[in-house]
């Protein structure tokens, strides 16, 4: 067997394992979070950072919810890195917008964030934070969920098929379930424009 047939065949063996409740919650949260007129903030690093500004354009445009991401902004990021330090620039990035009860915040991690091993405490820093405000969080991540998926009030953690592969198959299916939500009846309120040409 090739590595493309192995990888795409862990593809399968993972959708088949995604668990179908959780992104539920996802979508019950997400819509009393645009009902109460509230904001999404997206947070990552790495192929996160990348997921987030992705999944900010497509929350705006195609569910209509107010959305932002830390990354999309390098100066601003990069002034609060210099003087807050890496661990905290999510967390004074959220208190500059104003996070409040009403907001969510996304995490989109392989690891989650883990405060004993030193990963990635820029997320547990901005996620505690969140908790204290009373916003809701979500995230999807992988390996066994991390402080999101101890903290979350909806959290997908992407099955693991292949230890060798966790962070491929994390990311990827960060993309595939964000668009899930957005093209999700009760979320999309605009036609996606290759949907809405006729043929």
């Amino acid at each position: 067997m090739s590595y493309t047939d192995e990888y795409l065949d862990e593809v399968k063996a993972i959708a088949e394992k995604v668990d179908r409740a959780a992104v539920e919650r996802m979508v019950d949260l997400v819509v009393d979070i645009r009902r109460s007129g509230g904001r999404l903030f997206f947070l990552g690093v790495g192929g996160g950072a990348g997921n987030a500004s992705h999944a900010v354009n497509d929350f705006r445009k195609i569910a209509g919810i107010e959305c932002y991401s830390p990354c999309d902004n390098a100066s601003e990021l990069t002034a609060r890195i210099n003087d807050d330090g890496w661990e905290g620039a999510f967390v004074e990035w959220l208190k500059g917008s104003r996070l409040s009860n009403r907001d969510g915040v996304f995490v989109f991690s392989v690891g989650g964030g883990n405060q004993e091993k030193n990963v990635s405490v820029n997320l547990v820093r901005a996620l505690e934070y969140a908790r204290k405000t009373g916003a809701r969080v979500l995230g999807i991540v992988g390996r066994d969920g991390g402080y999101t998926g101890k903290v979350a009030d909806a959290c997908l953690v992407i099955p693991t098929v292949n230890t060798n592969t966790v962070t491929p198959h994390t990311e990827s299916f960060q993309a595939v379930i964000w668009h899930l939500l957005v093209s999700h009846p009760l979320l999309r309120v605009a036609e996606m424009k290759w949907e809405s040409v006729k043929r």
